[in-house]
């Protein structure tokens, strides 16, 4: 199968996106319900990996969205589908939670869904 190489960004990076851009972009969280209730990055919504197939068509093609996940694999591999189908601004947290922790920044409690 032929692949696109995925864009990255580090959690640094995202740190400063969420600070200068605020929502003018999406961060998207792929891990289940359970692993998002235990903490997340500011303004991430959930769209568990499972739910993904069906709920592709809430991904715009135009607007910057970074996905995330506990290690960055599964966010890794959803970036690549989403690349292979033409998405051109989906980025992928390095490192995923994981990442974002041994960089210093704390997960924040999942958006409420009335929210």
């Amino acid at each position: 199968m032929f692949s696109l190489p995925i864009q990255e960004i580090d959690a640094t990076e995202l740190k400063q996106w969420i600070e200068a851009k605020g929502e003018q972009f999406r961060i998207i969280d792929v891990r289940e319900a359970m692993e998002h209730a235990q903490g997340t990055i500011p303004n991430a919504e959930l769209m568990p990996l499972s739910t993904l197939g069906h709920r592709i068509q809430e991904i715009e093609r135009d607007r910057e969205v970074v996905f995330i996940c506990r290690s960055g694999a599964r966010s890794g591999q959803v970036c690549a589908y989403l690349a292979n189908m033409g998405y051109e601004k989906v980025y992928n947290l390095r490192g995923g939670m994981i990442g974002w922790v041994r960089s210093g920044f704390q997960p924040v409690a999942p958006m409420s869904a009335s929210a």
